[in-house]
């Protein structure tokens, strides 16, 4: 059997994104870009210790914060990638969220500006520079694979991906999984090793892309 031809992929590189990302008016940028990073951003913040209204709120605050860089924004790789720059944004705003948690527990008196205050924020955010890129970097890694897997999604037919996702993904029997779907062992195979290839070329691409 051919295999299905591949299809144009609708996903825009970053470099291409973020520059149309200057005009606050190109809706379909913003959501692809709120689309790309929100599940990121938002697992990083329950990572750090907050709640599911206060990471919510990281990721508002985060996409505020891009788009009020965006209009004067020049695409510069020289300046650093741009998963570095997302992550000390989330960063700050992760940090905010702790300071007003502080604030609303805290004593009248209270100031996140103290130097004991400020240190134990620093460590219920994980702040030192290791944990915290630790911990970016581990979700990223998580952030890649999703990213990349729903372009492979955009890319076969749903057969296959639904054959690769039961055989190579979870494991499941190829005979169980030829039967589910009405198929034969042979094409589960080849589904298998045919997207394994096209996943493993967006992985690349992804990675690429997001460390430029």
């Amino acid at each position: 059997m051919e295999s299905a031809p591949l299809k144009p992929d609708p996903l825009p590189t970053r470099q291409s994104l973020l520059s149309r990302l200057r005009s606050w008016d190109d809706h379909d940028s913003w959501r692809d870009f709120f689309d790309t990073y929100w599940r990121l951003i938002f697992d990083v913040a329950r990572k750090a210790g907050l709640d599911e209204a206060a990471a919510q709120d990281v990721v508002q605050e985060t996409v505020l914060s891009v788009s009020r860089e965006m209009p004067g924004f020049r695409y510069d790789r020289t300046r650093g990638s741009f998963k570095s720059w997302l992550r000390q944004v989330t960063r700050r705003r992760i940090a905010d969220q702790w300071r007003k948690h502080y604030r609303q527990a805290g004593s009248p008196g209270i100031s996140t500006e103290d130097p004991e205050t400020a240190a134990e924020i620093a460590a219920t955010t994980a702040s030192s520079e290791g944990t915290w890129e630790t911990l970016w970097d581990a979700e990223w890694t998580e952030h890649v694979t999703r990213t990349a897997l729903e372009r492979v999604r955009k890319e076969v037919t749903a057969l296959q991906y639904q054959m690769f996702e039961l055989y190579g993904v979870r494991g499941l029997p190829v005979g169980e999984v030829a039967k589910a779907l009405g198929t034969s062992k042979m094409q589960v195979y080849l589904a298998k090793h045919r997207v394994g290839a096209v996943l493993r070329k967006e992985l690349d691409r992804v990675r690429r892309d997001d460390s430029q």
